[in-house]
């Protein structure tokens, strides 16, 4: 399976086309082609459908909410085709969100037009799946008179001319099952790459109200896997084709009564499974209130499998521990230990005066961890390209251009970058097409990575590489592995740069970043002259985050688990 995936697109088409070729079927109907006009197109009124407000307080920040509504229209939303999908529908229409069940004991910051504890939303076109339909959020907070047991639905309904939409309801319960996670402890002092890490999970319910049942979910990222299945646990794999996002999912449902102040943990720790790649990886785990019946909804749009293994039960904790030893999020990097080992290898070519000569660039990873940027979401590694002596680029890849400087661009230096996840056993080419302006003998362009002391570098020597025209072979070029040779367009040479994209690798298989550039593809960005960059050289930064950094970790945790 290719995570990059160019056939997914294609499948995003066929899935686009095939939804809008429904609603034209809906439009129909089984009577003919005499009451298209008159069949309504379906439309799904989704978001948040459940909502517990604790009374212990910390239930949404003021600038902050907590409750989504989407519009799903007929159809899907594929952002691979351009322009942007027609609207189905242009006649408008609205949603009503009814708050009124909640009075007297929420306060309700509604969008749009509100009245008291209604508000009515309008939109002028109807688009195809939710990325183009607007979202509505709204704020929903206890008051000084909220007590346990308190509860009320938010009714969300549309209409619309030749709409049919569904109605979706938010179910609010005040002081009801609040669930914190035992805390896991540690990564071990001599954990590396390759052992398996014991969790004990547990929860304590700090709310006013028993669970009557709770489903526990845990997850791990691409480097880390669960050696041990049980029968009472459902396995799945979510967003394969984003490595950023990318989780082997497991959910287990609990019957029970697990009452107020009661803390309760596994009959068994779960093992988590490191690979010999793994590096800064995330494994984390939540208790849910959720009895086994309406587990289903939490497997909604996932193909999950059941376990096959022991029944994993959970057993009370006689004497919980206070303070933090329960925590709202509960997860952990995993290994912290490993190394990458990133190399820059460049190229040399010959030609005359006028000549325009192809060079490649490569940069490669020979792990053995991989950058998998998991808590930065994507950062990008950068690095510099200084042109050689007497010559000047015509055309450079994609994911390069001229460095920034104060004066504007600086022709002389070019800035690159590669999207990350970055795999433990990749290679990417960058080529460049240079004009040999004046022949000068043995000159010669560095291409480097940010210098920093960097801990997850496994072998800095040869963090730098080289372009070298019109050489003898007595160039010095300190750093430099490998060469990835360039030919030319007007002289002598041969053509450089492998091209290898790595484009089977399953879920190890590069993607997820917006950065991203891979193989001979890269040389896509025209004149270079014309072009330039907007990130700027500090790149060191980047790398840092590209190693699973954690200067993002409190605004990505909520989505990690």
């Amino acid at each position: 399976m290719d995570i990059r995936r160019v056939p997914a697109r294609s499948a995003r088409r066929r899935t686009a086309l095939a939804g809008l070729a429904a609603v034209a079927l809906a439009a129909v109907g089984v009577t003919g082609t005499a009451h298209a006009e008159e069949a309504p197109l379906p439309v799904t009124i989704t978001g948040t459908d459940k909502l517990d407000l604790s009374l212990s307080g910390g239930n949404v920040d003021p600038t902050e909410t907590n409750v989504e509504i989407r519009v799903q229209g007929p159809g899907a939303y594929d952002p691979d085709v351009e322009p942007n999908p027609a609207p189905v529908q242009t006649d408008g229409y609205s949603i009503t969100i009814d708050a009124t069940e909640l009075e007297g004991f929420a306060d309700v910051d509604l969008p749009c037009e509100a009245e008291g504890l209604v508000a009515v939303c309008t939109s002028d076109s109807l688009y195809p799946g939710d990325v183009l339909n607007p979202a509505h959020d709204i704020r929903v907070e206890i008051t000084d008179g909220s007590k346990a047991g308190d509860f009320g639905r938010i009714k969300v309904t549309g209409e619309g001319k030749g709409l049919a939409f569904t109605e979706h309801t938010v179910d609010v319960l005040v002081g009801g099952p609040e669930l914190r996670m035992k805390k896991l402890p540690a990564e071990p002092e001599d954990f590396v790459a390759g052992d398996t890490y014991t969790a004990p999970l547990g929860f304590k319910n700090i709310g006013s109200m028993a669970a009557d049942g709770v489903v526990l979910r845990f997850s791990a990222s691409r480097g880390l896997s669960f050696p041990d299945e049980y029968e009472n646990c459902q396995y799945a794999e979510e967003d394969k084709e984003d490595l950023i996002r990318y989780r082997k999912v497991v959910l287990c449902s609990f019957e029970g009564t697990f009452g107020p102040g009661e803390a309760w943990e596994l009959s068994e720790p779960v093992n988590v499974k490191s690979a010999p790649f793994a590096l800064r990886d995330i494994f984390g785990y939540h208790f849910t209130a959720v009895s086994p019946k309406q587990a289903e909804k939490l497997r909604a749009g996932h193909d999950f499998r059941a376990g096959n293994g022991p029944e994993l039960g959970l057993k009370p904790v006689r004497r919980a521990a206070e303070g933090d030893e329960y925590v709202q999020y509960a997860e952990i990097d995993l290994p912290t230990k490993n190394t990458f080992d990133l190399d820059l290898t460049g190229g040399r070519a010959d030609g005359g005066a006028g000549d325009v000569v192809k060079v490649g660039v490569a940069l490669s990873n020979h792990g053995p961890g991989w950058l998998g940027s998991l808590r930065a979401g994507g950062e990008p590694i950068t690095f510099t390209v200084d042109v050689p002596e007497g010559a000047s680029v015509t055309r450079s890849p994609a994911a390069c251009g001229p460095t920034q400087t104060g004066n504007g661009k600086d022709e002389s230096q070019y800035l690159c970058w590669a999207g990350t996840p970055f795999l433990e056993d990749e290679k990417r080419d960058f080529p460049f097409e240079l004009r040999i302006d004046k022949v000068v003998e043995g000159a010669k362009g560095k291409i480097s990575l940010p210098k920093w002391d960097n801990p997850w570098e496994g072998d800095a020597s040869n963090d730098d590489g080289w372009i070298v025209l019109n050489g003898t072979g007595d160039e010095e070029t300190p750093g430099d592995t490998g060469d990835s040779t360039g030919g030319s367009t007007g002289g002598s040479g041969s053509t450089g740069g492998s091209g290898d994209d790595d484009d089977d690798k399953g879920p190890g298989s590069a993607g997820g970043s917006s950065a991203d550039t891979t193989g001979g593809d890269s040389a896509q960005g025209g004149l270079a002259s014309t072009g330039s960059t907007a990130l700027p050289a500090a790149g060191g930064a980047a790398v840092a985050l590209a190693a699973g950094g954690v200067l993002f970790v409190a605004a990505r945790r909520r989505r990690s688990a």
